[in-house]
């Protein structure tokens, strides 16, 4: 059975019903009481939180009703947290129009920093692509512009540095989500100057780390990450486990800190981008971003947890 993180959560209050406390997990996440911790972009030293917002699934929604609704609230507790970061894409459904019509109704536009993709075949149809999230997104300048899964790379690599020499695009990047893809992502990161890459790492998913992640500080690029719950494989691994005490010395209240701060704790990572609309999830999130990180003797530990449960 696959539990997702809003299952995981009323499962674990069930559990621990009657015993006197409520399950970490489950408390009310706080607005973080201190900035976000930052890493730079290395190619400007622009600085962006270590926690974004992944909007793939959860913001393919249309106007009105209960979903825009929260999206809305997720979207406002995100900026008001300290959140920059949103990254989406035209294979995310309504993902790309609905981040931009909330992001102009909620004003938050220079606050934040969109991110999306291009993943087509053709000089013509990638432009025409390009063009639509900008529409979308009603954004003239699109912070990143990444090559999705490498695919017709150099010809949009063509595209989106013409772009940006035009001022229309900050960066440029390319993702993957696929280990049997990383020798090819290694290959481009060695043949191209790259502002950002895209890629995955989690607790359950730590090839990138020996990998891909050495290579991106080697070459000066930023990382975001994607997955850092593994599809969400992650929380039915730890769905019966209580939060371990020794949580708190890394600063965490809930798993999904535990499992993001494994990640953040590489410093090659630049940003995690875990994608909801839940906004107790944005704020549990974001506190990923605030306190110690793990050191590397933590890290094990964290994996050591996972791996019994």
């Amino acid at each position: 059975m696959r539990w997702n993180r809003r299952e995981f959560v009323a499962g674990a209050a069930l559990a621990l019903a009657g015993c006197g406390r409520a399950p970490a997990e489950a408390q009310e996440p706080k607005m973080p009481a201190t900035p976000l911790l930052t890493r730079p972009i290395p190619s400007t030293g622009e600085a962006l939180p270590i926690v974004g917002l992944g909007t793939w699934q959860a913001f393919d929604i249309a106007p009105g009703g209960a979903d825009w609704d929260q999206a809305r609230e997720a979207l406002a507790a995100f900026a008001r947290g300290g959140g920059k970061v949103v990254d989406s894409s035209p294979m995310y459904g309504r993902a790309e129009a609905a981040i931009g019509a909330l992001t102009a109704e909620l004003k938050l536009r220079p606050s934040l920093f969109l991110a999306s993709k291009v993943w087509t075949q053709g000089r013509a149809a990638g432009q025409a692509q390009i063009a639509a999230s900008h529409d979308k997104l009603r954004a003239p300048v699109l912070d990143l512009m990444q090559v999705h899964n490498l695919l017709d790379l150099d010809t949009h690599l063509a595209t989106l540095r013409a772009a940006k020499a035009a001022g229309t695009i900050r960066y440029v990047g390319i993702t993957h989500y696929d280990e049997s893809a990383y020798g090819a992502l290694e290959a481009a990161m060695r043949r191209h100057a790259l502002d950002f890459i895209q890629i995955n790492a989690s607790v359950a998913e730590r090839t990138s780390e020996a990998r891909i992640l050495p290579l991106a500080a080697e070459r000066g690029m930023a990382v975001l990450i994607n997955r850092p719950f593994a599809g969400g494989d992650l929380f039915s691994r730890v769905r019966r486990l209580p939060l371990p005490p020794w949580a708190g010395e890394i600063g965490a209240t809930s798993w999904a800190q535990v499992l993001l701060k494994y990640v953040l704790a590489d410093p090659a990572v630049t940003c995690a981008i875990p994608g909801t609309r839940n906004p107790r999830h944005v704020l549990d999130n974001l506190g990923a971003a605030t306190g110690p990180l793990p050191d590397a003797a933590q890290r094990r530990r964290i994996v050591d947890a996972v791996a019994a449960a």
